[in-house]
C-alpha cells in the first residue's frame, strides 16, 4: 500500500508492510510501533510494524468455592475473596466471615498436604 504526503510540493511515497492488519489497527484507535526504513532492495521509505503481543498469563487455579467467595492460587500467591450482601446483617456477616475463613484454612492444610505427598 502506498501512501502520499503533501508538504510544500514535495511527494513522499511509504510502503507498508502487512498494510490491511496495519490499517485495521489504525482503525480501531491503536498505536503503532514499528520501523522506518529505505529498503536496500527496492530503495523505497518503508514502514514495518511490530509485531507484539502480550504478555499471556496463567488462569488462577481454584481451589475452593466458598459460599460468598472463593480461595483461588496463582503463580505467587494465594488469594481468598469473599462478598457478602449487607442485608443479612451485621451479626450474620461476621459469623459468615469466620464459618468461610476456617473453611478456607482447614482447605490451605488439605492443599499443602496433598502438595507434599
Amino acid at each position: 500500500m502506498l501512501i502520499k504526503f503533501d508538504k510544500i510540493m514535495i511527494k513522499k511515497f511509504i510502503w507498508i508492510m502487512n498494510a490491511l492488519q496495519v490499517l485495521e489497527a489504525l482503525a480501531s484507535g491503536k498505536r503503532l510501533v514499528g520501523e522506518l526504513y529505505i529498503d536496500e532492495v527496492t530503495r523505497q521509505l518503508t514502514f514495518k510494524a511490530f509485531n507484539r503481543s502480550g504478555k499471556k498469563r496463567k488462569k488462577d487455579k481454584t481451589i475452593r468455592h466458598l459460599e460468598h467467595g472463593w480461595l483461588k492460587e496463582s503463580a505467587k500467591n494465594l488469594k481468598y475473596y469473599e462478598s457478602i450482601p449487607k442485608k443479612v446483617g451485621m451479626a450474620s456477616v461476621i459469623s459468615i466471615l469466620e464459618r468461610d475463613t476456617k473453611i478456607a484454612k482447614e482447605t490451605l492444610i488439605d492443599f499443602e498436604l496433598i502438595n507434599r505427598v
